[in-house]
This record gives structure tokens, sequence and C-alpha cells, in this order.
């Protein structure tokens, strides 16, 4: 499928993290972005203003407004034109889901719904949208593969995504809406998010505090994380948005992940030899272990064939050097020395 550079691409969450790269990415490729989002306080809305200022372009277009808001939606879907969209407004985070259940009931499910609606209306050609790999939950096989057996999420959050997954699919089925499903696995990078373990471990350094692990300090059975760094989210991203599927129901899921679990303890290191390098000076945390926390799980890992056989496509960042990335932002961002 051609993808039209006449008319704006529709990208929800566009001042979030993936949302603000991915537009960034389609903006230096000529194409037009209409970029929504609530601009919500769960992390520091400054960093978010600041994501949209690195936007500004004569090709982009910002509404604020809540995907959760059935007239917003509305008047979104009805006073614009386009015909594909990519859609990664939620509220996001395992843990804040304990504390505000509410936000992702309204965000995840009911704004869901909502885009979906829009898609059955407007007759869109590609819904891109995101899911994560929380869904596969504590699951024993490894890598995981999106064959996987995916009905015991761990967390709120991860029960959400896994509706949307099933909620895009019966659409699919219905409506006919070619629908792309992406199970991101622990995304990094510049312009993160806050709340990320790599961006809070950067925040409390400097700030002379300790860093929480949640891993009991137990380094022989430790935590394995799936980190995939931006640019491989968005280069997989781009790929895929010119390739509905075409089966039936028209609908896919697809892991994008860097294929290459690291313990979190070799990642707290390879952040503390990031950081050293971006300041000129060694950088060694305070670090204090702690059980793990209610709806974490204990490694994530993706079996991306699936993805590299529809794109040709592999992540390839390798871990230092993404850091190292992040870290040089960091430190330019907040004036750090």
């Amino acid at each position: 499928m051609e993808i039209r550079k006449d008319i704006p691409i529709l990208i929800t969450g566009c001042a979030g993290f993936i949302g603000f790269h991915f537009s960034k990415l389609l903006l230096s490729k000529g194409y037009k972005v209409l970029g929504i989002d609530n601009l919500n306080d769960y992390y520091d809305v400054n960093l978010k203003l600041d994501r949209l200022k690195n936007l500004e372009h004569e090709n982009f277009t910002f509404i604020k407004g809540d995907i959760s808001c059935r007239d917003f939606i509305n008047k979104v879907f009805s006073g614009y034109d386009f015909e594909i969209i990519v859609h990664l407004a939620a509220q996001a985070g395992v843990r804040y889901s304990f504390e505000k259940p509410r936000a992702y009931i309204d965000s995840n499910i009911y704004g869901f719904f909502n885009i979906l609606e829009g898609c059955r209306d407007k007759k869109i050609k590609h819904l891109l949208y995101a899911s994560s790999s929380s869904v596969y939950g504590n699951n024993k096989k490894v890598p995981f593969s999106e064959t996987d057996f995916v009905d015991n999420p761990a967390s709120l959050y991860a029960a959400t995504k896994k509706s949307n997954e099933l909620f895009a699919y019966t659409y699919s089925h219905l409506f006919n809406i070619p629908a792309t499903g992406l199970r991101f696995f622990t995304v990094y990078g510049p312009f993160g998010r806050p709340d990320m373990a790599y961006f809070n471990f950067t925040d409390r350094y400097f700030r002379g505090e300790e860093i929480r692990i949640f891993n009991n300090g137990d380094f022989e059975h430790d935590l394995y994380r799936d980190f995939t760094y931006i640019d491989d989210i968005t280069n997989s991203m781009y790929k895929l948005l010119s390739l509905p599927p075409k089966n039936s129901p028209p609908h896919e899921i697809y892991n994008i992940g860097n294929n290459q679990p690291e313990k979190l303890m070799d990642f707290i290191f390879a952040l503390e030899n990031a950081l050293s390098r971006a300041l000129g000076r060694k950088v060694e945390f305070k670090k204090v272990y702690e059980p793990l926390k209610p709806g974490d799980v204990t490694k994530t890992y993706a079996d991306i064939g699936k993805l590299y056989e529809k794109i040709g496509f592999r992540p390839k960042t390798k871990i230092e050097d993404g850091l190292y990335e992040f870290a040089k932002w960091y430190v330019s961002y907040y004036k750090k020395s």
C-alpha cells in the first residue's frame, strides 16, 4: 500500500515517548502528521510540551484532547481527512495501575473503543496500534512468541492491552478494518518516560539518592528485560505502516523487541558506564535491593521471527550504544555536569 503524502497520518499520543519519535520520523520523510494528546500529568508535562516544540513543522498539526471523550474523537474523525491511524495514546505503567485503575479503563478501554468506532465509520486503510509485552505475564516459555497463550495477565495494564488486541480482532472481523498490533518490549532512549527504570535511576543519581532495585539482590536469578532502543522501534513501525494485513480477518500482531534480553544488573552497570562517558567522570549508583513488586514479571524476551519475515528488519542497537545516546540527551536536556 502506498502511503499518501497529501493527507495527514493520525497519531494519537503524539506527545508521548514513542508517539513523539514516530511523528518526528514521519515528518522527516515528508509526511503530514495530525497529532492528538491530552497532555495529562502522569509524568512531567513540561517534557511533553518540549517534545511538541521539537515537532513544530509546517506539516504537523496538534489538537489537544482526550481519546476517552467520544465527542472529541467524533470531531477529529469528522473534521479531518486521513486514511491511516497510529494509535499510541494510553495510560502506561504497571505499578500505577494499582493506584489509579480507573485511568486505565478510561484511556485504554473506552479510548480504544472510540478509536475503533471512528475507524468503522471512516473506512480506515490501516490501524497500527500499541500493545505491550506485558500481555505475556509470567509465561515460562521463552522467547515469547505471538502464538503463546496470553490469558493470565499479571497487572491491570496488561489486561487492558490484551483487551485491545481482542477488540481490534473483533472489529477487523466484523468490519474488515486492517489492524496491526505491536507488542513493544521495554522501550528506552532520549526523551523517554521518567517512570521507566533507566530514567528514574538517572534522576535519583543526580539527586544524590539511592536507586531501588526490585530483584531481592538475587544476582544468580536476576530479572531479564528485552530492552529495545527507540529508533529500532520506530523503524520497525515505519516498515509495517505500508503493509496492512490482507488475511481474513485483516488483523496481525507482532513482537517488537531486541531479541537479546539483558540481566537487570548488567543493564544498570551499562547505564553507569554510559553516564560516565557522557559526564567525563566515574558514575556509580547507591543501590538498595528490594523484593519484586506486585504486577512485575521476571523476564521479557521477544521472538521477532515473525517481524523479520514480514519486514526483513531486526532491531540492532546495542545496549551500550542506546544508553549512551540517552545519557548524552539527559545531560544536555537537564544541563547536568
